[in-house]
């Protein structure tokens, strides 16, 4: 059984406490790490705190060096980490192929826009007072981050804050998921045989204590987690004077016109809403069709879900495999039943073996079943007609959630409406929601979250601007 050690203020550490890591597809034990408690957290928050000057002052050439050899690193060992990843999360090979290659840009990403941090010239003789004056805005690593990153894209999300974090000049602690640690333990690897100072990173899978205390631990200046909406919310409300970045998840709307290309339709909202069995926070969870091509979309997108290809995650053709663990499993099929149970109809799937439910599609939803309120994370989409594009943007809006939606429109006017209307951190013009380029602002509205994603835009919450204001003569 390989062992992945817990990487603390700089080294590689075991504790007391070992954390076996099964294959959700096998039920099978295959490695194991260790748990970090306070003593680990503390010795990472003393080392971190120890290096945040030096980090503070890296030049930005070295910055560039660290992250781009990090990024090579990771398209180097592509096969290893894609297979490590598959076999701790139970994603199917070729998305955590995908995983890894997203990774290795986000580290790119990170690296390029280290060369070009924030600055700002103001004219400050708009008024009288500014006459003989000029000033600029800098902007300066806001010190110690916290980072939570979870269990359904283990690498990319733990990315998305570690690499804007180094890249600003911050150090970072960070959390990852407990079923899934392995893969950013096994970067950590990368992460230590740069020019980094020890201790500006550490790797640390926590007990519950020692989670909540970098919630609350006042020597954090942000926090930046991605996970369920109860448990951002009350992070937030816990977590002080820090900042807070939130990305919290969704049920993400499609809707799919009469003037569309329905051939793209049918191929993007398949990927959208059961890659990784819909466990993906823009995952296509409700789908709107306008009532002249509902019966024909419908029909074909029914075959479409039949004839993708369940089995092994090691299994390169492999298209939908089993679900992170049997409690997420079992509350899908939950949802599901209480839906049809309330008048719902199934259209295929419904069914569940232990840790696989099936590709499931239904109609004749209400907006208050959870399948359609709540967030499914499932591999479960529903889908309902429409008569009007007006109707459609109303039946998409009527949600707590605003992450991202997806239109399919050849109509300017639609385009148009969709773009003034639809109430969403993120739009995606003829293709699903699912959609994520690293570099782009990435965060929802509503219960979706606090904040934005995509490199550029986390360093700028990671960076606090200080104005400075100088006489000319």
């Amino acid at each position: 059984m390989d062992e992945y050690r817990i990487y603390s203020a700089g080294r590689f550490a075991t504790t007391k406490q070992k954390l076996e890591v099964s294959n959700p597809f096998t039920g099978k034990v295959f490695a194991a790490t260790w748990l970090a408690g306070k003593t680990e957290l503390e010795e990472s928050i003393e080392k971190a705190l120890e290096v945040k000057d030096t980090m503070k002052n890296i030049p930005s050439h070295r910055k560039f060096s660290i992250l781009k050899t990090i990024s090579e690193g990771l398209k180097k060992d592509r096969q290893e980490f894609a297979m490590l990843l598959c076999r701790e999360s139970g994603k199917p090979l070729k998305y955590a192929m995908n995983e890894i290659d997203r990774a290795a840009q986000t580290f790119l990403v990170a690296a390029e826009e280290s060369k070009r941090l924030p600055g700002e010239i103001l004219s400050i003789d708009w008024t009288p007072a500014g006459e003989g004056k000029e000033a600029f805005v800098k902007y300066f690593p806001i010190g110690l981050i916290a980072g939570i990153s979870p269990f359904n894209f283990p690498m990319n999300l733990a990315v998305h804050k570690i690499a804007p974090a180094l890249a600003s000049g911050n150090c970072i602690i960070l959390k990852p998921a407990r079923s899934t640690p392995l893969s950013v333990l096994k970067l950590a690897q990368l992460i230590d045989q740069t020019e980094l100072p020890k201790g500006a990173v550490s790797i640390l899978p926590m007990d519950r204590e020692s989670g909540n205390q970098m919630v609350t631990d006042e020597r954090f200046k942000m926090i930046s987690f991605t996970g369920s909406p109860d448990v951002g919310w009350k992070m937030k409300a816990s977590a002080g004077k820090k900042k807070v970045a939130l990305e919290l998840g969704g049920n993400a709307g499609v809707i799919v016109s009469d003037t569309a290309d329905l051939n793209r339709a049918l191929d993007k909202c398949l990927t959208g809403g059961y890659a990784y069995s819909g466990q993906v926070c823009i995952h296509v969870q409700r789908i709107f069709v306008q009532e002249s091509i509902f019966g024909e979309f419908t029909s074909r997108f029914v075959q479409k879900i039949k004839g993708l290809r369940p089995g092994n995650p090691e299994d390169p053709e492999t298209d939908i495999s089993v679900m992170i663990d049997t409690e997420n499993a079992a509350r899908v099929e939950s949802w599901v039943n209480q839906a049809i149970e309330g008048g719902a109809e199934l259209l295929c799937g419904g069914n569940r073996s232990d840790l696989f439910y099936e590709p499931t599609l239904i109609t004749n939803t209400k907006p208050e079943m959870l399948v359609c309120s709540g967030e499914i994370f499932g591999p479960v989409v529903t889908i309902e007609p429409f008569k009007s594009f007006e109707q459609a943007v109303n039946m998409l809006n009527n949600s707590n959630f605003g992450l991202q939606a997806g239109v399919f429109t050849n109509s300017l006017g639609e385009y148009n409406y969709a773009v003034h209307h639809i109430e969403v951190g993120g739009l995606i013009i003829n293709d699903v929601p699912t959609f994520r380029a690293d570099h782009m602002p990435y965060g929802g509205i509503k219960d979706s979250g606090l904040g934005r994603e995509g490199v550029r835009y986390t360093m700028h919450e990671m960076l606090e601007p200080k104005l400075v204001v100088k006489n000319t003569f």
